[in-house]
């Protein structure tokens, strides 16, 4: 029976309506809070495999969005001089260490010499030097040589791997490549410890806006979990490669204590990169190999890096083999199978290295 107007109801009980209302409101509430409790474990697993796939993608981009290289017009003139009619130059880095005599820098330019049609690459080649004394030693060697402002780092000495000035030159190295792309210029960018014994531009993918070598490749070009190498990247200047490098350089502030190298393996996932397009490719270790994992066809053979190698005696050790090894196989001084003879000192350096270290310290 519904009350009258005139019924009292008991003193502080509540209507029905309203008790109903209040049980609803307790079970929406247990219910969001329950759903966001979930969404953030999703988040934090997400974040924790492909870290940038927690930001929207224009969050992503808003904190280089601004950046920009200032017009250089020292390098505008060595890239022009040394570009081929693609706008497309060969770029090395060298310091003082790398520079010396009878060291990596002799090498380099060495297998262009005893290449198979990598000679006349050497006129496309732009050496960029980190020190004066790297910069004079180039001169007296390449007619291409470019003068860093490495913004008060000293970079002439040996840089160990990971170490605070092997960071700092790496990521010099990244910051300088945008503005190579800015004015652009597209370019195959090559560490001086990799031996050029043929022409690359014969394999290089034709749709690739990004390609770079590998540590390991495990079988496809478009595969995400293929180990790239920094080492050598050929790379055409457009608006999608300006924006990834800008992208790549920021992150370096997400992952402090990281080289490019390792931040590129964290970046590759990014959805930044389906959304602006970019196509990248990981080029085979069959024709872009290293001590890490070497090309064994000599005939497919384009580029060998002394990866998965520290120290420079190491590697100045192992280069000068491989170079004989492979002067032995053009001039038909090899057997019908050829084979590498390396690596061999660079083998063992990383445990060299660690015990040599350890030794230092116990002594210390």
């Amino acid at each position: 029976m519904k009350p009258t107007s005139g019924d009292v109801q008991p003193s502080g009980a509540a209507p029905f309506g309203a008790h109903t209302a209040l049980v609803r409101w307790k079970t929406v509430r247990l219910s969001v809070a329950f759903f966001g409790v979930i969404l953030g474990l999703v988040v934090l697993y997400n974040s924790a495999i492909k870290p940038f796939n927690i930001l929207p993608v224009s969050y992503s981009y808003r904190a280089f969005r601004s950046y920009s290289s200032l017009r250089n017009p020292l390098l505008e003139k060595a890239l022009t001089k040394a570009s081929n009619e693609d706008k497309t130059v060969i770029l090395t880095t060298l310091n003082a260490a790398w520079a010396e005599p009878d060291s990596l820098l002799d090498l380099f330019l060495k297998s262009f010499h005893s290449g198979n049609g990598t000679q006349r690459l050497l006129k496309h080649l732009v050496i960029v030097c980190l020190d004066a004394k790297a910069y004079q030693r180039c001169v007296a060697s390449h007619p291409h040589c470019y003068q860093l402002d490495t913004e008060g780092a000293n970079f002439s000495g040996e840089a160990y791997f990971m170490t605070a000035d092997y960071l700092k030159m790496m990521w010099r190295r990244i910051q300088f490549l945008t503005s190579v792309l800015e004015m652009g210029f597209s370019f195959v960018f090559t560490d001086s410890d990799i031996m050029w014994l043929q022409d690359p531009f014969n394999h290089f993918h034709p749709d690739a806006d990004f390609q770079i070598a590998c540590d390991t490749f495990k079988g496809s070009s478009e595969d995400l979990n293929n180990r790239p190498n920094g080492g050598f990247v050929y790379v055409k200047s457009n608006t999608k490669t300006i924006r990834f490098y800008k992208f790549w350089y920021e992150s370096r502030t997400m992952f402090p204590g990281r080289h490019d190298q390792d931040v590129l393996n964290k970046i590759k996932h990014s959805p930044l990169i389906p959304e602006i397009g970019l196509k990248i490719r990981f080029l085979d270790t069959a024709n872009f190999g290293g001590f890490c994992q070497m090309g064994r066809d000599f005939t497919k053979v384009c580029t060998v890096h002394a990866n998965c190698c520290v120290g420079l005696d190491n590697k100045v050790h192992d280069l000068r083999i491989l170079l004989n090894d492979w002067s032995k196989f053009v001039n038909h001084k090899a057997s019908s199978r050829p084979s590498w003879s390396v690596p061999q000192d660079c083998r063992t350096s990383f445990q060299r290295g660690r015990q040599s270290k350890h030794g230092k310290k116990k002594g210390g």
